[in-house]
């Protein structure tokens, strides 16, 4: 059974960083591209990152610079390092993953498997 698993979100205050992270299960995760998304209350869901099958990298317009996306291969895990975290972070954030990406990596029917979330909130 494909299962993904996100962990990590905190309440951080503003210039804090975080490291969340995307368990998958039932599948090799670094045979898929893996994205992460955010969704803010009342906004829509927002494409923050992701790591395709060959290991290109994409990251959203508000977030480039201050996130890195990662793969542990040994561990079936894909982390998302925040830092320099604003207010405007704030969000649930979710991995998804597909084996059939298109050029858009932002899109996100082309992802079959989402986790549940996990909440990130920036706020002194």
């Amino acid at each position: 059974q494909v299962q993904l698993v996100e962990s990590g979100g905190d309440l951080v205050q503003p210039g804090g960083s975080l490291r969340l992270s995307c368990a998958g299960s039932g599948f090799i995760l670094d045979e898929f591209s893996v994205g992460w998304f955010r969704q803010a209350p009342g906004e829509a869901l927002e494409g923050v990152s992701c790591v395709r099958e060959d290991g290109s990298t994409y990251y959203g317009d508000s977030v480039r610079g201050r996130v890195f996306i990662s793969r542990d291969k040994v561990k079936n895990v894909v982390h998302l390092q925040m830092s320099k975290l604003r207010p405007e972070d704030t969000a649930v954030y979710y991995c998804a993953t597909t084996d059939h990406l298109g050029s858009t990596w932002r899109d996100r029917y082309d992802y079959d498997y989402w986790g549940q979330g996990t909440q990130v909130t920036v706020s002194s």
